[in-house]
């Protein structure tokens, strides 16, 4: 039973190896937009290098009181914050909405635009390059610091590359984890052990292999 436990293990492991390997041969195929999916009624656009966190809804309507039917398009290096609710809208490359956010039909956020945390833009609304808004209903705050047009690109990069690392962190076999977590332990009073990837400087061949002979 050992044996067919090991040999499921090893099979399902390829499996999502190969899966992870062709969609992201997928992506650099699709070109601009990494994500694109057909609804029935509209279409929903993901650019590349957007981030979109967690418990965040995105969505398109059949209906509004305008009569018409927004698709919802986010473009390339944006930040979506947590559990914001994006419907039928237009969002900019490097454009931020921050937390609990709300976008109704027809808002466009132009690039290097930002929403505050909880704001509520009402339809039809334009935020324009460089300001902030806020509010319910949303509206202009003020400008833009340079430096915060800097952190929008910086965080969506940021974003990006946290997502490569749990990508690697999860393609792991199943031992190699357990024994990181083992490491982990033993070199947890010492600055030298890095978790993100398993590694504890000047630390001993034999506690750095999972297998002391190779």
């Amino acid at each position: 039973m050992a044996g067919l436990g090991k040999a499921m293990y090893a099979v399902g492991f390829w499996i999502r190896e190969t899966g992870q390997a062709l969609d992201r041969l997928g992506c650099r195929l699709q070109g601009k937009y990494f994500f694109h999916e057909q609804r029935d009624a509209n279409i929903i656009q993901i650019g590349s290098g957007t981030n979109i966190q967690d418990n965040s809804l995105i969505h398109v309507a059949k209906s509004n009181l305008s009569g018409k039917v927004f698709p919802t398009t986010i473009g390339n290096n944006v930040t979506v914050g947590h559990s914001a609710v994006l419907q039928g809208c237009t969002v900019e490359d490097e454009a931020f909405v921050g937390i609990g956010a709300t976008l109704l039909d027809g808002v466009v956020v132009e690039k290097h635009g930002m929403v505050a945390a909880g704001a509520l833009v009402r339809q039809n609304t334009r935020i324009p390059c460089g300001e902030v808004w806020g509010g319910n209903p949303a509206k202009f705050l003020r400008k833009l610091t340079d430096d915060e047009i800097s952190f929008i690109a910086e965080s969506a990069a940021n974003y990006s590359n946290l997502s490569k690392v749990h990508a690697a962190e999860n393609a792991k076999p199943l031992e190699k984890i357990e024994f990181e977590k083992v490491l982990g332990k033993k070199f947890a009073h010492q600055d030298e052990y890095d978790s993100s990837i398993g590694v504890a400087e000047g630390a001993p061949p034999e506690l750095t292999s999972p297998n002391p002979a190779q």
